[in-house]
């Protein structure tokens, strides 16, 4: 026996690390199973219980009553199905068994599976996204319809085209809308599209069928071919519930042909109807601006400067004579206050000039060879000669004597 100390799980906690284990994985979490469908039970809760088998395995998958209510078929026991949902471990029993959000018959769900498959990748490269769609002309002058030419959705196209708006020309491009050349037939059509001048929209339609009639609207090629289509492009494919890969990549998805038709082509009799709604609002509507007019104009015309405007320019020249008037005294005032204040700093500078100094008697000292103010007597020499400035003229002395100030 190993002395490596053990962990000892009750039952319970085992179960429950299964199941955390089991919830971890992202491909238990979103699993699609085929399988026979066996012992069958539909619960009074409205929970529906059975067992997917093939010929070596067994599992149990619960239905609860949301899911089993959205189901279009009832299933029964020997039935081939595809059960999608999540794995799980119910405690209680210790086993294992499907959660079920979805169930389809199998040759369904064979199809729905590609769908998604291929419903994802295109999402994600941005096929699907609204903002690479392109708006429907307003009014379209050639409208190419590709569609079988011996289905009845190319004679519900043309007969509402007919109706709505007869000025288009129509040009049809045949494929063919189900069995294994649908796809490259589609593909074909498409290519042929941008070929062909003068065509400013396009319909891709075909009738109602079973999810296996479509599957060549739901072709990544065909994906392909309609986001390059060259013009853009309503789709109108099988009955309102269908929705293919077609749809999603199309500019416009319809619900059927007709309607197909009528989203790539205008109303004539809405626009003529709108047309005489126009016809008969224009008259009104420039009746009631020929009186609003009027009505302004008698205003104006009542303004007293209209009645007689000398009245208004005699007025403009008197207001332009006294503003002229004003103007002038400003700048009078302006000037003699100018004048003024120049006359100030006149004698403010004359007061500080060094000449009205020397006018009252007094006397500038400077050495002569260097013209330096003589402030101190410690700057002069006894005998040597010295320049005195007076405010008239100037005289060289030469000095005999020098006296320090007292203090």
């Amino acid at each position: 026996m190993s002395s490596k100390r053990r962990f000892i799980f009750t039952v319970k906690q085992i179960t429950r690390y299964l199941k955390a284990l089991f919830a971890q994985d992202r491909t238990l979490q979103e699993v699609w199973v085929r399988g026979e469908v066996a012992d069958i039970t539909a619960h009074r809760s409205g929970h529906v219980y059975f067992t997917l088998q093939d010929e070596s395995s067994r599992l149990r998958v619960v239905l609860f009553r949301e899911y089993a209510e959205e189901l279009n078929f009832v299933p029964a026991a020997g039935e081939q199905v595809v059960a999608g949902g999540a794995i799980t471990i119910y405690e209680p029993r210790g086993q294992y068994q499907l959660i079920a959000t979805s169930l389809e018959r199998a040759g369904v769900g064979d199809l729905h599976l590609a769908f998604e498959r291929l419903r994802r990748k295109l999402a994600e490269e941005g096929l699907f996204a609204e903002e690479r769609k392109r708006p429907l002309p307003r009014f379209p002058r050639r409208i190419a319809v590709l569609t079988s030419p011996a289905g009845a959705a190319l004679h519900d196209i043309l007969t509402t085209l007919r109706r709505r708006w007869p000025s288009a020309e129509v040009v049809l491009i045949p494929i063919p809308v189900s069995g294994s050349q649908a796809a490259p037939g589609i593909v074909r059509g498409l290519r042929l599209l941008g070929k062909i001048e003068g065509v400013d929209a396009a319909i891709l339609a075909r009738g109602g069928g079973a999810a296996e009639e479509l599957a060549g609207f739901d072709n990544e090629e065909v994906a392909r071919a309609i986001a390059a289509s060259p013009v853009p492009l309503v789709t109108g494919i099988g009955h309102e519930s269908d929705i293919t890969i077609a749809d999603l990549v199309a500019d416009r998805r319809a619900a059927t042909p007709t309607a197909a038709a009528a989203a790539a082509s205008p109303d004539r009799i809405e626009l003529l109807g709108a047309v005489r709604v126009l016809a008969c609002r224009v008259p009104r509507a420039l009746k009631r601006r020929a009186e609003r007019s009027r009505r302004e104009f008698s205003l104006l015309a009542a303004r007293p400067f209209l009645r007689s405007p000398r009245l208004l320019l005699a007025d403009r020249r008197q207001r332009a004579d006294e503003f002229a008037a004003s103007i002038r005294r400003e700048v009078f005032r302006a000037v003699s206050e100018a004048r003024a204040r120049l006359a100030a700093l006149s004698d403010r500078l004359a007061a500080l000039s060094p000449r009205a100094v020397l006018a009252r008697g007094y006397a500038i000292v400077r050495l002569p060879d260097t013209g330096e103010v003589v402030r101190s007597v410690r700057q002069l020499k006894v005998r040597e000669p010295a320049e005195v400035v007076l405010y008239e003229g100037a005289a060289d002395v030469v000095v005999t004597k020098l006296r320090e100030a007292k203090e």
